[in-house]
C-alpha cells in the first residue's frame, strides 16, 4: 500500500516537472522569437486590456443569454426528433424520414451559413409576421443546428438500451408510450449526459457566431474595440472569457464521465 502511494507521488511530481520544463520551454521559444515585441503590443496591450475588461464582459451576458434560451428549446426539440426517428411501424414512415432528412441537413451545413440565410434571408422576405430582430434568427439557427447533433445523442442513448428493458415493460402492461417515457427515456437521458455537456460547451462558443448579424455580444464587442484601439488584445480578452467559462463544463464533463465508468466497472463486480 506505502509502495503504490509513494509511486503515485512519484507518477505526480513527475507528471508536474515535465509541464513545467515545458511551460518554460514554451514562453523562453515565443519571447525570444525576432518578432515578439510586435506581438506583444498587438495583442497584450495592457491598457488596451483592462478597458476591454469593462465592456467585453457586460456583452458576454448576451452570449450567456442566448445560451441558455436557445438550449432550453434544444434539449425537447431534439429529443422528440430522436423518438419521430426510432417510431415502429411502416405507417410512421413519412416521420421518421423527416427526422432523419432533417438531422442530415443541419448537420451537413455549416452553422455559420444556416445564421446568415436565416439572419438576413428570413427578414428580407417582407412578411410582417416574420421577426425581423437578428438576436432572434441567430438563436433559431443555433436551435435548428444543434438540435440535429443533439437529437443524434438522443438516438445513440435510446438504442443503447437493451430491448428487454422494452419486454418486461410490455409485460407489465405498460403501453409503447409509456414503456418509452417512464422505463427507456430517463435510462437513455442518464447515459447521455456527457455528450450533451459536450455538446454544451460547443454551443456556448458558438453564440459568438451571432454577432456576424449585428447583434453586440462578446465577440463583436471585441471587434469595435480593436477597430477603435487598432489592437488586438480585446480579442484575447474575448478568448479567456469564453476559456474560464468553458474549462469548468469540460471538467464537470470529465468527472461525469469518469464517475459513469466507476458505476459500471461497479455493476460488473457486483454480477
Amino acid at each position: 500500500m506505502r509502495a503504490s502511494a509513494a509511486s503515485g507521488r512519484r507518477s505526480t511530481l513527475i507528471a508536474l516537472g515535465s509541464t513545467i520544463v515545458f511551460a518554460v520551454v514554451v514562453v523562453l521559444l515565443v519571447t525570444n522569437a525576432p518578432g515578439w515585441p510586435a506581438v506583444k503590443r498587438a495583442f497584450f496591450d495592457g491598457e488596451v486590456f483592462r478597458e476591454s475588461l469593462e465592456v467585453i464582459p457586460e456583452a458576454f451576458l448576451l452570449n450567456v443569454k442566448i445560451f441558455l434560451v436557445a438550449e432550453a428549446f434544444i434539449l425537447p426539440f431534439a429529443l422528440l426528433i430522436a423518438i419521430l426517428r426510432g417510431l415502429p411501424g411502416p405507417v410512421f414512415f413519412p416521420l421518421r424520414a423527416l427526422a432523419v432528412v432533417y438531422a442530415d441537413f443541419f448537420r451537413g451545413v455549416p452553422t455559420i451559413l444556416v445564421i446568415y440565410m436565416l439572419g438576413f434571408g428570413a427578414p428580407a422576405l417582407g412578411l410582417s409576421w416574420i421577426p425581423i430582430d437578428p438576436l432572434f434568427w441567430g438563436v433559431v439557427a443555433l436551435v435548428l443546428v444543434y438540435s440535429a447533433y443533439v437529437s443524434e445523442v438522443y438516438r445513440a442513448g435510446i438504442e443503447s438500451v437493451h430491448p428487454s428493458q422494452e419486454a418486461a415493460a410490455r409485460s407489465l402492461g405498460l403501453s409503447r408510450a409509456k414503456a418509452l417515457r417512464f422505463v427507456i427515456l430517463p435510462q437513455a437521458v442518464r447515459r447521455v449526459v456527457p455528450p450533451l455537456l459536450n455538446d454544451f460547451i460547443g454551443l456556448q462558443k458558438d453564440t459568438a457566431l451571432v454577432g456576424l448579424l449585428g447583434v453586440v455580444e462578446a465577440f463583436r464587442q471585441s471587434q469595435i474595440e480593436a477597430a477603435n484601439t487598432f489592437n488586438y488584445t480585446p480579442y484575447v480578452v474575448t478568448a479567456i472569457i469564453f476559456i474560464l467559462l468553458t474549462i469548468p463544463l469540460a471538467r464537470l464533463t470529465d468527472w461525469l464521465v469518469a464517475r459513469d465508468r466507476r458505476r459500471q466497472l461497479a455493476a460488473a463486480g457486483a454480477r
